[in-house]
């Protein structure tokens, strides 16, 4: 999606989506590539898995587990962290 594109569907300032990007960016979660006159932005999936289950891992160690597992039944309500 390019820049402008996800600014207007945001509905926020430039520099305020460009100070999130940034940051996005420089921790691997998202990737920009320049197409033309274009910023294009991709969000990383594998990276944000790994960051989904690292805080899911840490928000729930003291709980002994409150989410669910790879084996657990994915239909019921994981508990809360």
């Amino acid at each position: 999606m390019t820049v402008g594109s996800l600014q207007e569907r945001m509905e926020i300032a430039g520099s305020t989506l460009s100070h999130h990007l940034k940051r996005l960016i420089d921790t691997g979660l998202v990737r920009q590539e320049r197409s033309g006159t274009s910023l294009i932005c991709h969000a990383e999936y594998p990276a944000m898995s790994a960051l989904i289950g690292f805080l899911s891992d840490e928000c729930c160690a003291d709980e002994g587990g409150c989410g669910p597992s790879t084996h657990e039944d994915l239909s019921t309500p994981p508990g809360r962290c």
